[in-house]
């Protein structure tokens, strides 16, 4: 393909000047997610505050100072309905923190009226094929309501960022074994992108043959790599005095990219059918290989006692979720 032919795709990001969404745009125009021979029509969106457009007015700067060859279009919107025009790549990334004293259900209710409308938005004016990823949090629930905003949409063209949870894990059992990352293989996180997410290495590999769960302690994954997993968020907080932002940005760009692209394993937030159990359209972390086009759950896994347990504890918090918003659904 000549540079000429070269494909253009449209990709918006919400809450273009926060930290995640920071860390997000340049790898997409240094082609990161689609890779060197797609162009990209960016639409950059964030919240009518003068401070805020002030903010992303600068990321546009800096987007136009790097000269990316990939960058076919460069706008910048107050305005998710302009925004989401014809978009095809979605990353929904803005949301509320929780406040001092802030009870999760606020938070709930407040970042779902935001998903509500964008929801609605996508809806209207995306693409039919948009590939939506939510990484704002509560990001299973906040794209559960982004999903049922937007009845003319499949439904499988929504998932949560589980990815964060996946690399989390990924990471200690390769400093664990001493081992490189990418000989590592067919890991999951089940559940919601929470304390609750639940980290499943029963099927996990080393080079592709090795079994994890005999090269590390059940122990270990108990009481070591589960809880770093589940608090390493909170950890980050406590040492940065911020949350996690470049290693969110890092994990939405390879969400995106192996959803575009293909791969034969990873973990995704996506609705369920009521595969393994789990009611229909609590999104929630799964093991899932992609195809280029779309994403497919994989099936007849075995699932022991202890993370059949862990997993229904967590879609309970998942299905509590839900209820909270139900009044803002109507």
């Amino acid at each position: 393909m000549s540079k000429l032919e070269k494909k253009v795709v449209k990709v918006a990001v919400t809450g273009a000047s926060g930290h995640i969404g920071y860390g997000i745009v340049f790898r997409i125009l240094n082609g990161d997610v689609f890779g060197k021979e797609t162009k990209i029509d960016l639409q950059l969106i964030d919240i009518n505050v003068e401070k805020v457009q002030k903010a992303l007015h600068g990321v546009g700067l800096e987007i136009e100072d790097c000269a990316f060859p990939l960058l076919h279009n460069l706008s910048l919107h107050s305005d998710v309905y302009s925004g989401f025009r014809d978009v095809e790549y979605c990353f929904l990334i803005g949301a509320k923190p929780r406040g001092p004293g802030m009870e999760r259900k606020d938070l709930l209710l407040e970042n779902g009226q935001i998903f509500k409308i964008q929801g609605s938005a996508l809806n209207e004016k995306a693409s039919r094929t948009v590939k939506t990823l939510v990484v704002g949090n509560p990001a299973n629930t906040n794209a559960y309501i982004a999903m049922m905003a937007a009845p003319d949409l499949p439904k499988t063209n929504f998932s949560a960022m589980m990815r964060l949870d996946h690399n989390r894990a990924l990471n200690q059992l390769a400093y664990k074994l001493n081992k490189n990352v990418s000989r590592l293989s067919n890991i999951c996180v089940w559940g919601n992108h929470s304390p609750t997410m639940v980290v499943d290495i029963s099927n996990g590999l080393l080079d592709e043959e090795e079994k994890l769960n005999h090269l590390v302690d059940d122990g270990w994954v108990k009481s070591y790599l589960q809880p770093t997993v589940a608090k390493r968020g909170a950890e980050i907080i406590d040492q940065r005095g911020l949350s996690s932002a470049a290693s969110a940005a890092s994990a939405a760009i390879d969400h995106m990219r192996d959803w575009v692209k293909g791969t034969k394993w990873t973990t995704m937030g996506v609705p369920s059918l009521g595969d393994y159990g789990i009611p229909e359209n609590i999104i929630s972390g799964f093991p899932v290989t992609c195809d280029n086009t779309n994403y497919s759950i994989i099936e007849n896994l075995t699932i022991d006692r202890d993370i059949r347990t862990k997993i229904n504890l967590s879609v309970a918090e998942l299905k509590n979720e839900q209820e909270n918003v139900e009044e803002l659904l109507k």
